[in-house]
């Protein structure tokens, strides 16, 4: 059996008190906390930098995913590396070499990926899976959270699988998106491995029995 993780997103999270939502989520049973970095030029909306992710680090021993849907990616890396990030994730289309910014994540002792948006293809991986210990699957347009799962995402899902499987490799396969109880054991059944989920817990006053849910879900797979 697969091992499953559970990745909040803290862009849903309440930022007037960001370090108690964290250690609550992480009591609660997540296994990650996903760190979404938007720009207002790669994606049209405004997040949050490294300073925020050197906040909480203290205050949570989990991993850090950090997914920054910026452009250009390279400049960022090595400050999310300091504040702490232990996952980098980028999308292809954002960085001017590929090969480079992955190999700039690594060289700066995290693991790195790459995010495929609903309408990038995969050929992007062809040439560059030596260097990927995580691919994420968008399953919404990125840019704002609370959307809805686009199913078609389950298609890319299998296909990612099929190209770890084919590698031999140890590759976390991550979705993200609309990410929900009642979905979250169709992309476990695609081929996923680790869920993001940001309204779907932090929308809901008891995390644990989201996060609970979704296991039980994960559980029947």
């Amino acid at each position: 059996m697969p091992t499953y993780r559970i990745a909040p997103s803290i862009l849903s999270a309440d930022f007037a008190r960001l370090g108690e939502e964290v250690r609550n989520v992480v009591r609660d049973g997540a296994d990650i906390i996903h760190f979404d970095v938007m720009d207002n030029h790669y994606v049209p909306n405004l997040t949050i930098g490294p300073l925020v992710c050197e906040a909480i680090r203290p205050h949570v021993q989990v991993p850090i995913d950090v997914h920054l849907m910026v452009k250009p990616v390279d400049r960022i890396i090595p400050d999310f590396a300091k504040a702490g990030a232990n996952i980098i994730t980028f999308h292809p289309e954002a960085s001017d070499h590929v090969d480079r910014s992955l190999q700039l994540i690594r060289d700066n002792g995290c693991k790195a990926g790459l995010v495929f948006n609903p309408a990038t293809p995969l050929s992007y991986l062809d040439y560059v899976m030596d260097k990927i210990d995580i691919i994420l699957i968008m399953s919404v347009n990125p840019g704002f959270g609370g959307q809805s799962f686009i199913p078609e995402a389950l298609k890319k899902i299998a296909e990612v699988r099929q190209r770890i499987d084919a590698s031999g490799r140890e590759i976390m396969l991550e979705v993200d998106g609309g990410i929900k109880i009642d979905n979250i054991a169709a992309a476990a059944k695609a081929g996923a491995d680790t869920f993001v989920a940001g309204s779907a817990i932090f929308g809901k006053s008891d995390y644990k029995a989201v996060i609970d849910a979704m296991r039980t879900q994960l559980a029947a797979v």
